[in-house]
């Protein structure tokens, strides 16, 4: 992976039952501003329907590795993840080169 090219976080997680209000509030309010601020140009959200998937993915293009890197690192980017656990389980997150369209 080059260190200067643009990569996208990925995220997937599922929504801890009886939590979804509380989840999609969180979401809204804090979550996604949060991310904005701190460098992330959000370009994916999915939903999973039917099947064995993560129930929701959600990308994120970052200018570099290196700044990726960074965020991930970065007790604001940890503090946000924290309260996201509260209402979801069987979070992941990974960076790959970014490119246009759908990436798993």
């Amino acid at each position: 992976m080059e260190q200067n090219s643009p990569v996208k976080l990925i995220l997937t997680w599922d929504i801890i039952p009886e939590h979804e209000q509380e989840y999609f509030e969180f979401v809204i309010r804090d979550f996604i501003p949060g991310a904005q601020r701190l460098g992330c140009e959000l370009s994916d959200a999915w939903a999973t329907v039917y099947g064995e998937q993560p129930q929701i993915l959600v990308g994120a293009v970052l200018p570099s590795f290196n700044r990726a890197r960074q965020l991930i690192s970065s007790s604001e980017w940890n503090e946000l993840n924290l309260k996201l656990m509260e209402f979801v389980h069987n979070y992941k997150q990974k960076i790959i080169p970014a490119k246009s369209g759908f990436q798993l």
